[in-house]
């Protein structure tokens, strides 16, 4: 008998839903209050109001979609909660993600970066903040808003996932707006990024049929 979460089980605050678990079970789990949420967000309380309050939602401004493409850059090869509770971290020492600013940074700058414990000291993750801040100064006001969200599919074509298998880690979509992103001279963006990218910013809704925040993006 596995020990994983069954469906409609109950997890409290601080209860931990491993990945295994989540691989076994798939479908939206219910949380301390009751709400079916989807499995991932249960393992912690800074998981649950990510979830709830930002996952999915749509996100628009150069600025603001610079930050959430830096962040998932970050997390590649980590886990997202390991990002999520840096963020203030990044912000303070990323200029709040101001396009303009961090474009300005200079080798001082990264050096301070490499130093700060309050991010994640990757060499070349953060040179290629700075990279991609640098050439996105150049671009129109608006136009990384526009590219990003000319790659959105239809919610049309897209069912409402049951389960996390239903989930896809990459798509047509996210393979295209990579290849567009790097033509443009921007690093760090694969498609799996790209698709990381697209669910956090509400290109896409990947909550669950059944989860509770599906309605709410």
């Amino acid at each position: 008998m596995s020990d994983a979460p069954e469906t409609g089980a109950v997890l409290k605050a601080g209860d931990v839903v491993k990945a295994g678990d989540v691989l076994k079970s798939g479908d939206a789990l219910k949380g301390a209050d009751g709400a079916l949420r989807c499995p991932w967000a249960l393992s912690t309380e800074d998981y649950v109001a990510y979830h709830d309050e930002e996952w999915g939602r749509p996100v628009h401004g150069d600025d603001a979609l610079y930050e959430r493409l830096c962040l998932e850059a970050f997390q590649s090869g980590l886990s997202w909660i390991t990002i999520l509770r840096r963020r203030e971290g990044f912000r303070a020492a990323f200029a709040a993600f101001k396009i303009a600013d961090v474009a300005a940074f200079t080798d001082t700058d990264k050096e301070r970066l490499l130093a700060d414990a309050g991010i994640i000291r990757n060499r070349a993750k953060i040179e290629a903040t700075v990279a991609n801040a640098r050439v996105l100064a150049d671009w129109a006001p608006g136009e990384l808003d526009r590219l990003i969200w000319s790659f959105a599919p239809d919610p049309a074509s897209r069912p409402a996932p049951q389960k996390l298998s239903d989930v896809p880690a990459v798509t047509d979509e996210s393979t295209a707006l990579s290849k567009a992103l790097k033509k443009r001279g921007i690093r760090f963006v694969g498609p799996t990024t790209a698709y990381a990218l697209m669910q956090a910013c509400g290109l896409v809704n990947d909550h669950l049929g059944d989860c509770v925040a599906r309605g709410a993006v």
